[in-house]
């Protein structure tokens, strides 16, 4: 049977930019699963700095629905002006005696979020650690965050065409509009022959094409394939959800002055084609589940 909950850790960052070095406080888990194949309720949380996956940690086990560990790890090396090439990857592990640990859910922190100057407390709300429900089985599920209905993941034969996932939600209570950028494939550096440097940029229009937010990705170096699995959201009324156009462009940036767009999609009213249209239909229609699709990416 579906969970329903993977866990929310309590979390506060504070980031010291002059000696380098990222504090990490897990306080507490709330939303643990309660049922029996997590097999008991005893309880663990592993970090690891990404991507080098050299700095890793772990809090005490500790007992009950409702977990409190309110223990504090110390990450070194962290360069202020480097930070959002940074994530903390947070695992939840359910503990049995004899028995194999197993993970409930897991989430990657972007440090791109944090705030340089004192401290940040966030909750992480953990996600399935990914299972290939109905989805391309080339493609790892590590790096795909789908909605576990089998007919929000769509498996693509993936031409030589620049591509990009993204997976759509919308919470009509919230009025939130969550964009993920989880990869794209076949992004080429047009100018060499090394693979680019890439970021995406979002932009949300209005009806009358003016600019409501903005933000981009981090920078993956040197990737054809680059894995971004960013979320970033949007404040749009539910009266306003089909007025709204949001525009994705992926950018090579070839120095510290010059970029090149690999490509672009818009999703929403003015949609730039009929894949993303039905995307931006079925998120509307999905009650508050993501909807991932691939699209291929236009010339600019």
């Amino acid at each position: 049977e579906p969970v329903a909950k993977y866990g929310t850790l309590d979390v506060t960052f504070d980031y010291d930019s002059q000696e380098q070095k990222l504090l990490v406080t897990v306080t507490a888990v709330t939303d643990v699963p309660t049922y029996s194949r997590t097999g008991g309720s005893s309880w663990q949380v592993h970090l690891v700095l990404l991507p080098i996956k050299k700095q890793r940690a772990k809090t005490s086990i500790q007992r009950g629905p409702c977990p409190v560990f309110t223990e504090t790890f110390k990450f070194n090396h962290i360069e202020s002006e480097m930070i959002g090439n940074y994530a903390v990857r947070f695992r939840l592990y359910s503990v049995r005696r004899m028995k194999k640990e197993r993970i409930v859910g897991e989430k990657i922190f972007y440090l791109t979020k944090l705030n340089l100057q004192g401290k940040m407390s966030v909750p992480v709300i953990l996600e399935p650690s990914y299972n290939l429900s109905g989805c391309d089985s080339q493609m790892s599920m590590s790096e795909v965050s789908c909605s576990e209905s089998t007919s929000s993941c769509q498996s693509l034969v993936h031409g030589s065409a620049p591509e990009i996932l993204i997976g759509l939600l919308y919470n009509a209570t919230t009025g939130r509009l969550s964009a993920e950028v989880i990869k794209g494939s076949h992004f080429k550096n047009l100018a060499a022959n090394r693979p680019p440097n890439t970021y995406v940029k979002l932009t949300l229009l209005n009806s009358m094409g003016q600019e409501m937010s903005k933000c981009k990705t981090s920078i993956r170096r040197g990737q054809p394939n680059p894995v971004y699995k960013e979320t970033f959201v949007f404040q749009v009324a539910l009266f306003q959800l089909s007025d709204v156009t949001l525009i994705l462009s992926v950018y090579n940036k070839r120095s510290m002055k010059r970029k090149e767009m690999i490509g672009w999609i818009s999703l929403g009213l003015n949609s730039s084609g009929e894949d993303e249209l039905n995307h931006w239909t079925e998120m509307k229609e999905s009650k508050g589940q993501q909807v991932c699709r691939w699209h291929t990416l236009l010339e600019s």
